[in-house]
């Protein structure tokens, strides 16, 4: 559930909103990732008008509504101004009219003023409301950057993913998240993760405690989000199980709808986890390339298995 007041809190300074009147409408919800300039609505013509969302008064909308009388002024208000409005921002500075204060006031809609165009103000809240609507989960796993991808590791409690990241670390790679990752599916169906705030830059290590990585390494090891490419999952070696040798057959792992490439990496004693991690983040950069290992050394063992077919015939 998405506020009103949690807009002003989280973006009011960016976008340079001062409120103006209808605070106690500040726990208002948006229901809508969309903002409108009423326009022709406050004409009278009301067809297709939705009442649900932001409205942004631009120097137009302003300087109309000072054309006309005060009875019509507050009548055209009172028609887009509803109960369902979610706030009301006047752009360039400009001061609302009196109807409209007194309007907003009553209904208890949130007022503000910017100082920003219209258009400005259109697409930058569009694009901040669309970043808070878009499908989102929280998984368990440690999210680093590794030569540039995105890798999500996966395992049960203990298996050792903090370590890993740990190491990447110490090699130059980056932090996202560690234990908590909240992920975005964005536009594109690209997904986005990032970690708690409460959290941001620390991981827990067994037997030392709580580290501060920006600290320890530096602030070139740690980011604040990043695109999930790829999901490895630790798992202790299982001597009963078959793991695959040759990588033909490619596993995907769905996150709210998106497939992304997963690997199941296996750990023991001797094996270098981190060494590994970074081979699959720059196998991984290779397929994006067009260049798959386990496809060229498929057909090229097919084409002796059929050279040596031919040999056999002709022999």
């Amino acid at each position: 559930m998405y506020l009103v007041q949690h807009l002003f809190e989280q973006h009011g300074k960016h976008l340079g909103l001062d409120l103006l009147a209808g605070a106690s409408g500040l726990a208002r919800r948006i229901n809508r990732a969309e903002v409108h300039r009423p326009g022709l609505s406050l004409m009278g013509y009301m067809k297709g008008f939705v009442s649900s969302r932001i409205l942004v008064f631009g120097k137009q909308e302003i300087e109309y509504l000072k054309e006309l009388d005060s009875p019509t002024r507050d009548l055209r208000l009172k028609n887009i101004l509803t109960t369902m409005t979610p706030a009301v921002i006047t752009a360039r500075g400009f001061r609302p009219p009196k109807e409209m204060v007194a309007l907003c006031e009553k209904v208890h809609i949130p007022l503000f003023r910017a100082n920003a165009t219209a258009t400005n103000l259109l697409s930058r809240i569009t694009f901040l409301l669309l970043e808070e609507f878009c499908p989102s989960v929280t998984l368990h796993g440690t999210l680093v950057e590794v030569f540039g991808v995105g890798v999500l590791i996966q395992g049960e409690s203990s298996v050792g993913k903090s370590e890993a990241a740990l190491g990447l670390i110490e090699r130059g790679h980056r932090l996202i998240s560690d234990d908590v990752v909240r992920v975005k599916k964005k536009e594109g169906s690209s997904l986005m993760g990032s970690g708690p705030e409460l959290t941001r830059h620390l991981m827990e290590i067994r037997g030392i405690g709580i580290i501060n990585v920006a600290h320890l390494y530096g602030a070139v090891c740690v980011r604040h989000d990043k695109g999930i490419d790829i999901v490895v999952k630790l798992e202790e070696w299982d001597d009963q199980h078959f793991y695959d040798r040759v990588g033909l057959d490619e596993k995907f792992i769905d996150i709210l709808g998106s497939s992304v490439p997963y690997h199941v990496l296996p750990v023991k004693p001797g094996r270098d986890v981190v060494l590994l991690l970074e081979t699959i983040a720059l196998n991984h950069r290779l397929k994006d390339m067009g260049y798959n290992s386990a496809k060229e050394f498929n057909a090229k063992w097919l084409e002796a298995i059929s050279r040596r077919q031919r040999k056999r015939v002709l022999s």
